[in-house]
């Protein structure tokens, strides 16, 4: 009988998870790719006029700040409100950073939407006009 060690059996686990992981990840960018576009501030600054531009993260971070012009849909709620987006129309998602967005991104392509396109930078850095809600 071969004795294996502890350290060989957690070395083994921690590089399954990591596998695991790294598929994951890979398996979302997929996912997201398929369903929108990520488009830089000039891009989103450019066409926003002529789109939908729905700010996902919750009403208290839209509330502290958000891009002039977004509505607010958090992506917790989203399964309950998506209905109010028109397919017609782009859709230009944001959040922080792009995590919820490509959440709400593949999820919207599963209802039907194809015109969406995800800010690169999130909010994080965006340097356009804002608003803060009184």
């Amino acid at each position: 009988m071969v004795a294996v060690s502890t350290m060989t059996v957690y070395t083994i686990l921690l590089i399954l998870l990591v596998v695991i992981y790294a598929g994951w990840r890979l398996v979302t960018l997929v996912r997201r790719n398929q369903a929108a576009t990520l488009i830089d501030e000039q891009t989103f600054t450019e066409g926003m006029r002529k789109a939908q531009v729905v700010d996902v993260r919750e009403k208290k971070d839209f509330n502290a700040g958000h891009i002039l012009g977004a509505r607010n849909i958090p992506y917790s709620t989203l399964r309950a409100y998506y209905k109010g987006l028109r397919k017609d129309v782009p859709i230009y998602l944001y959040d922080q950073g792009k995590e919820m967005s490509t959440r709400a991104a593949i999820f919207l392509h599963k209802q039907g939407y194809n015109n969406i396109s995800i800010l690169k930078t999130g909010y994080n850095r965006w340097d356009g006009k804002t608003k803060k809600a009184n």
